[in-house]
This record gives structure tokens, sequence and C-alpha cells, in this order.
């Protein structure tokens, strides 16, 4: 799944900037509530999409073939 341009409930933008930051920092430890405090993220449903959201686009395209006959 890529990650959502909008929240799905308020239609607030987090694909950009604000999505990228979040997965980069949680990867390096920090704290997820302290990062979406930090990025000002504070609705629960947008909070909602951006600890749910699981990234499966580099999993799945060595396996997509643009070999069509």
């Amino acid at each position: 799944m890529l990650p959502p341009v909008r929240c799905f409930t308020c239609g607030k933008p987090i694909g950009g900037k604000i999505f990228q930051e979040f997965q980069r920092r949680v990867q390096r430890g920090e704290d997820p509530k302290k990062v979406m405090d930090e990025l000002k993220v504070k609705r629960y449903c947008c909070r909602t999409v951006l600890l749910s959201t699981v990234v499966l686009v580099d999993d799945i395209a060595p396996y997509h073939s643009f070999n069509f006959p």
C-alpha cells in the first residue's frame, strides 16, 4: 500500500513531508507520540493513519513485470 496523500477521515494532507519525516524518525528509534506532537499532527484520525500505514511498494516492486506480450 502506498502512503495516503490525505487523511481518510478529515482530509488533511499528510502524504508529503509529514509522512516521510514521521517514518524516518520512527525508524531511527524515536517515540511515535513525540514525533507526531512535534510535527503538529493533533487529530486522532490523522495519527491513526500515520501509525497504521504499512508501505509495501519496495517489497512488491521486484515481482512486477513490465514485459507485456
